[in-house]
This record gives C-alpha cells, sequence and structure tokens, in this order.
C-alpha cells in the first residue's frame, strides 16, 4: 500500500512541476523590454565673458541746476574712459576713471557759470546678460568752472547705463549720471545738481 501510494503522488507531482516549468518558460519568452527615457537636450545659455581692461570715450549732453544759475546751463560732454571688469557669472564687478571736457554754460556766459571739465573715478556692479550688462554707478568726481563762479570742487555721483557686446574687442553703450556738489569751489550755499547723459564706445584689450 505503501508503494503504490508513493506511485501515485509521483504522478501527481509530475504533471504540476512540468506545468510549473511551462509557466516559467512562457514569462520569460513574453518578458517586456522597458525602453530608457529620452531626455531632451537644453539649450545653452548665452554667456559672454566681460573680465578685462577697457578703454574708450564718450560724447553726450548736461545740464547744470541751481537756484542761483540760469535755467538753460546746459551743453555737450566729450571725453575718454578707462577702466577694468571682472566677471564673477551672474554679476559683473569694476572700476573705472574718466574726464569730460563740456561746453556747459549759462545763456548769458558772462553772468553766469560755466563748466569746464569733470573728472571721475567710479565703481561699477552689473548683470551679466550674455552680450549685454546693465549696471549701476557711483563715485567721486571734481569739476572746474570759470565764469561768475570760478574754482573747483568735489562732489559725488550715482546713476545707471547698459553695455553691449558689439564685437569681441568692441563695446557700445549709454550711461546717465546724477551728479552733487556742496559748497562748490567753497562758496557757502553753492549747492549744484548736475545730470549728464552719454553714449560710450570701448576697446577690450
Amino acid at each position: 500500500m505503501t508503494m503504490r501510494k508513493a506511485l501515485l503522488a509521483s504522478a501527481i507531482a509530475m504533471p504540476v512541476a512540468f506545468a510549473g516549468t511551462t509557466t516559467f518558460a512562457g514569462g520569460m519568452a513574453e518578458a517586456v523590454v522597458v525602453p530608457a527615457p529620452v531626455v531632451a537636450p537644453v539649450a545653452p545659455v548665452a554667456s559672454n565673458d566681460w573680465t578685462g581692461f577697457y578703454a574708450g570715450g564718450q560724447v553726450g549732453y548736461g545740464q547744470l541746476d541751481n537756484d542761483a544759475l540760469d535755467d538753460d546751463t546746459n551743453g555737450a560732454l566729450y571725453g575718454l574712459h578707462a577702466g577694468y571688469l571682472y566677471d564673477l557669472g551672474s554679476f559683473v564687478v569694476g572700476g573705472e576713471i574718466d574726464a569730460d571736457a563740456t561746453t556747459i554754460e549759462s545763456a548769458s556766459p558772462g553772468d553766469g557759470v560755466e563748466l569746464d571739465s569733470v573728472a571721475r573715478a567710479k565703481l561699477r556692479l552689473g548683470y551679466d546678460a550674455g552680450d549685454w550688462m546693465p549696471y549701476v554707478v557711483a563715485g567721486a568726481m571734481t569739476a572746474t568752472t570759470s565764469g561768475a563762479v570760478d574754482g573747483d570742487g568735489t562732489g559725488g555721483f550715482a546713476g545707471v547705463g547698459i553695455d553691449y557686446q558689439w564685437s569681441d574687442n568692441m563695446r557700445i553703450g549709454w550711461e546717465v549720471l546724477q551728479h552733487q556738489f556742496e559748497d562748490f569751489a567753497d562758496t557757502d550755499g553753492l549747492d549744484i545738481d548736475a545730470t549728464t547723459a552719454t553714449l560710450r564706445a570701448s576697446f577690450k584689450f
């Protein structure tokens, strides 16, 4: 009886084992291959290295404002500038010096004031936007005058500007500055404001 039970159990187990093997094999044949995800290429961000020395010139317009001055105290200005910028990635820092001669004078030169020249020392902070660099600027200056006020004085200024990288070695830009002088030429109460707007061209070395 024991032998018969053993044979019967073997007979039942063999189909089960065979069925399991067939299921495994079928499972292998029906395996699904999942494709790798496709990553879309990222467009490169335009960049420009603003680091380096530069020098150039500027031309523009300026106006003086003071209660004692003629309302038409204005004229042209022209000059040279030179500086150095360092590109930190998103931001650009640097320093610059410039000097302008001007034709800014009151409508009545004999009774008014003439602004002969302005020299500035600047600190610049800009944003690297590829070929464009908007920036803020501030610093100290000295100016000389003639006419009714004959002398020189120092003051401060601040402003904004933007540069464009025209080519590998050339930049063009625009800058507006607001200047303030207190007790100009050591004259009590002679406070002068001046606004200038210039077009600039610079060569990078």
